[in-house]
């Protein structure tokens, strides 16, 4: 359930390799770790969160990029170690200094955002966050094969004699408008419940 919050943070979150850009602005509590921060990213564009993901951003003092996400319990001796996102508070990463993180879901598919921070500003009374307060255009299908994959998912469903055409709009339910976006009706899951979810229950 979203919740009070006495500061909130203010991103622009913007997913690569799509033109035009399909992006959102979402605000959160600055008590976000980076699991709760993956939570509102998915439920903000639409993503159904069916695949893994990461935030790469830069260490201020060591000066390397932090992986942060899900460990992968498999990993040799020697492999880079990816930090658990929901024991990495947000606040301790993000700051008008260090603005900027890299977010990828779906390592097949390979959707990278960039991730900006904006502003740090007092929760206003009576809102519950996060918020989803602007955006651009409808995020693409799961599944679609990345950034070259969308590209010819839109040629398909925009030609009626593309030779996919029938096929790709039967798969998306009938009926696909890329520019459709609107943040009122962006509704955002409980990130504890959406973690008992993944791991509590074996998913």
């Amino acid at each position: 359930m979203p919740r009070k919050a006495r500061t909130v943070y203010q991103f622009k979150v913007t997913l690569l390799g799509v033109r035009p850009p399909v992006w959102r602005r979402i605000q959160v509590p600055s008590t976000y770790s980076f699991w709760d921060l993956h939570v509102a990213i998915q439920d903000a564009f639409g993503w159904l969160d069916y695949h893994l993901h990461e935030f790469r951003i830069p260490e201020a003092e060591a000066g390397q990029l932090a992986r942060i996400g899900i460990p992968d319990d498999d990993a040799l001796e020697g492999d880079e170690r990816i930090r658990p996102g929901w024991d990495n508070p947000i606040s301790a990463y993000f700051s008008p200094e260090n603005p900027s993180a890299e977010y990828t879901y779906d390592f097949g598919d390979g959707w990278k955002h960039t991730v900006k921070f904006e502003d740090v500003i007092p929760g206003l009374p009576g809102i519950r966050y996060p918020i989803c307060n602007g955006g651009a255009r409808r995020c693409p299908p799961e599944d679609v094969g990345g950034p070259l994959g969308y590209r010819e998912f839109l040629r398909a469903i925009r030609n009626p004699n593309h030779q996919e055409h029938d096929s790709y709009l039967e798969w998306v339910g009938g009926a696909f408008d890329p520019d459709a976006f609107e943040p009122t009706r962006v509704r955002f899951d409980n990130p504890r419940k959406r973690w008992k979810i993944a791991f509590e229950n074996g998913e």
